[in-house]
């Protein structure tokens, strides 16, 4: 599995907890930062890691901003990109299951170092569970294709 992440300076100290679990696991990933607390724009790190994972570069991205919600409307832009904000453990797993979502984002505002390492956890080990939300994951495509 190889992932893409990527934060702006709000989400920073959050997405550094989530790098430190990614090398102790051995877990491949591509890092659009930023890699400070200095401000920069989240639209861009998050069309960064959009691209990577619309296009088969990354399994899974993961974003980081102060609340995840601008970070996820931004990444939610690119195609075929399902972007999900999640405070919890369940979130995870059920948009994983239900949703097919491929970004993880979260808020550094919202949850701490700790419990986003849960958190993305959850969401990396859960498989997508196909069957009747296969046709409403395909009903999200068409809508974004403009077929509905």
């Amino acid at each position: 599995m190889k992932l893409a992440v990527g934060c702006d300076h709000g989400g920073f100290e959050v997405l550094e907890s989530i790098r430190a679990y990614l090398k102790e696991k051995g877990i491949e990933y591509v890092d659009f930062g930023t890699h400070s607390t200095d401000s920069v724009d989240y639209p861009l790190i998050a069309l960064k890691v959009a691209k990577d994972v619309s296009g088969g570069d990354a399994d899974l991205g993961v974003l980081v901003c102060s609340t995840g919600i601008g970070i996820s409307i931004a990444a939610n832009k690119v195609v075929g990109i399902r972007a999900a904000v999640v405070t919890n453990e369940l979130c995870a797993e059920l948009t994983r299951k239900d949703n097919n979502a491929n970004i993880l984002c979260m808020g550094g505002k919202v949850v701490d170092g700790g419990t986003a390492v849960k958190i993305l956890d959850k969401f990396i080990n859960t498989d997508f569970e196909g069957g009747r939300h296969a046709r409403r994951v395909g009903q999200i495509a068409d809508i974004e294709a403009g077929r509905l």
